[in-house]
């Protein structure tokens, strides 16, 4: 089980970066092509900004053409979470980080094999741990 990460909003804005703030913290979406991993192919995990938690790996992921970084499935299903998001006039499904709930972006089901999902993720989410050599 995922251990629960509960701050304040003031401490999560005094903690992150503004842009890291707005994406993790308020639902934003950085411009496509815009972020630090959507082109990345360094070998590792990518950790959650926020709080640390490993969320997905670079084996799991793949270039979906979108500006985001994307992954067939996270390390672990318990590591993230899942919400029905209807803004910006449409349904989908949100991403969150389960140990802080931060917004990490959205899954799609247009995703490779063998999972068939996408999940596409906002670089500002993320944080990559390099693998050692």
């Amino acid at each position: 089980m995922t251990r629960k990460i509960v701050r304040s909003d003031a401490e999560w804005r005094r903690r992150l970066p503004l842009e890291t703030y707005y994406v993790t913290r308020r639902g934003a979406t950085e411009p496509p092509f815009s972020g630090a991993y959507h082109a990345c192919r360094t070998p590792g995990i990518y950790l959650c900004a926020c709080c640390g938690q490993p969320l997905f790996s670079s084996e799991a992921k793949f270039d979906s053409g979108t500006g985001w970084p994307s992954f067939r499935q996270p390390v672990e299903e318990e590591r993230i979470a899942l919400r029905e998001d209807r803004s910006a006039g449409m349904v989908r499904t949100e991403v969150l980080c389960a140990a802080c709930d931060a917004h990490l972006g959205h899954v799609f089901e247009d995703g490779p094999p063998p999972t068939g999902l996408r999940y596409c993720i906002n670089s500002l989410a993320l944080r990559l741990l390099p693998a050692k050599k």
